[in-house]
């Protein structure tokens, strides 16, 4: 068997397992589940500050979903409540 079919049949150096001595650990990362689809919040009010402000950090940007772990149509919304409640001068939009 030659070097090119190891690889490609996962039996190569790079492919160490959880067993194996000096590979890499995988790393098992629980999916975080959206806020407002478990408490099922269907509008996000914008005037509900509290429930905004854990999704906008120091400076004042909106987190992206990767980080606040809310699904798509709830991280639209939010983004829209976010928005407004800006125009209303109850979220900052940037901090010094």
């Amino acid at each position: 068997m030659s070097e090119r079919e190891k690889d490609s049949k996962g039996g190569g150096r790079g492919a160490a397992g959880k067993g194996e001595k000096g590979g890499r650990r995988t790393f098992f990362r629980r999916r975080r589940l959206c806020k407002f689809c478990v408490e099922k919040i269907d509008y996000i009010n914008y005037k509900d500050v509290k429930m905004l402000s854990p999704f906008i950090p120091e400076r004042g940007k909106i987190q992206p979903r990767r980080i606040s772990g809310v699904c798509a149509t709830h991280q639209r919304a939010l983004q829209i409540a976010i928005k407004r409640a800006r125009q209303l001068a109850l979220v900052p939009y940037v901090t010094d």
